[in-house]
């Protein structure tokens, strides 16, 4: 996309029956003004576009991750800014019509709700055309496996109200002082601070602006229901499945929901750079993957979650993979726990077999033992509620 011959080539390579499809049926995002230089990409390939480029067009409808980070001119050094990422749902021969905004640094999607302004973009579309950039089929495959448990009605539950996910986050003072008196009552802060925690405490507390917050679900911080014993508290502590049924109950009807929210979190930091998607993603994990009750009792969502994580593994960055093996272990111990389990004798032979299957796999390709000692499988240290003592 950074120019008309570039941009052409995957439609070029493209199967011509899946080209011809696609040039019938697939939608087209038509992007005015986007300035030259500007990172964009749409699912699982990105550009740095060119001064001819107008948008997308053959996209295969269905659910897509559009994501865009501006450039800051040559003059200023060239920075790339903090990443914003918009999903969408295409239906067959759609257009969807966006104007950059400069003074937002952002994509401006409500010329779109104007239908003579649509229609006139249709009229025209031909004249477009070489100034659009087909979609790049050959990652689709990959899409698909990063998002086949992602509906557009999960994908909007989980985004910001905003419907923007962006990079940073969007914070304003938990309490505004709208006037000069309110702050003249503050106290000053000009003494040196003796800990960085006392100097942390001195500045306003912040909190996200309101709308612009990820709706993922919340995970209980207790494992285990309430009045329960000390051993019940202990087994809640090992087995996760009382927090993991917590949780399924936003899913009741559609328990396999909770993989499209994992892979929602996942694709969140993968290509939108969110990191709040990849703590979140982190958590989830190890909640279906220590829930060893559940296991036995619900087999298709852990014969999923298996695919899920065969696609994730494969397509995490190596910077990022760094961090996950090595920040407490987290990825092998995580799924040492889970390999128990899963070779448990209430757990379904198919599962077992399944999980055996992807054990050999993680273990040739990353070289990762999961029979070692870790130190995760020493006693697990309970914290009992103010209430609860051990008789």
């Amino acid at each position: 996309m950074a120019s008309s011959s570039s941009s052409s080539s995957s439609a070029v390579n493209m199967d011509p029956d899946v080209a011809l499809r696609l040039f019938e049926e697939g939608a087209t995002l038509v992007l005015l003004g986007v300035p030259k230089g500007t990172e964009l990409g749409i699912d699982c390939k990105s550009w740095q576009v060119g001064p001819l480029f107008r948008g997308v067009k053959m996209i295969p409808p269905g659910l897509h991750f559009l994501h865009y980070s501006s450039v800051n001119s040559p003059t200023c050094g060239n920075e790339i800014g903090p990443k914003t990422g918009v999903f969408l749902n295409l239906k067959p021969r759609e257009i969807l019509l966006a104007n950059w905004d400069p003074k937002e640094e952002d994509l401006d999607f409500s010329a779109s709700k104007n239908q003579e302004e649509v229609s006139r973009i249709r009229a025209t579309l031909q004249e477009l055309d070489p100034y659009l950039g087909p979609y790049p089929y050959e990652v689709m495959r990959k899409w698909v496996s990063l998002t086949d448990h992602l509906s557009e009605e999960l994908a909007n539950k989980l985004q910001p109200l905003s419907g923007r996910i962006c990079a940073y986050c969007d914070v304003i003072p938990e309490i505004e002082f709208r006037h000069t008196e309110d702050r003249a009552e503050q106290p000053v802060n000009d003494t040196v601070c003796q800990s960085m925690k006392e100097g942390l405490n001195k500045l306003p507390k912040m909190k996200l602006r309101e709308g612009t917050e990820l709706r993922f679900s919340v995970i209980p911080e207790k494992t285990y229901p309430a009045g329960a014993t000390p051993a019940e508290i202990t087994q809640c502590s090992m087995d996760l499945s009382y927090a993991l049924e917590t949780v399924l109950k936003n899913y009741e009807l559609q328990p396999l929901h909770i993989l499209g929210e994992l892979q929602f979190a996942f694709v969140c930091f993968l290509l939108g750079n969110v990191y709040e998607g990849f703590e979140h993603w982190k958590r989830l994990l190890a909640l279906l993957c220590r829930s060893e009750e559940t296991m036995g009792k619900r087999k298709q969502l852990f014969l999923d979650l298996i695919t899920v994580l065969y696609h994730q593994l494969g397509e995490i960055p190596p910077d990022f993979f760094v961090d996950i093996v090595s920040q407490d272990n987290f990825l092998t111990s995580t799924l040492q726990d889970f390999f128990q389990f899963a070779s448990g004798p209430g757990v379904d032979v198919t599962l077992r077999k399944r999980a055996e299957k992807f054990k050999a796999h993680l273990t040739k390709k990353f070289r990762w033992d999961f029979d070692a000692d870790l130190d995760d499988c020493a006693p697990v240290v309970v914290e009992l509620p103010e209430d609860v003592t051990m008789d």
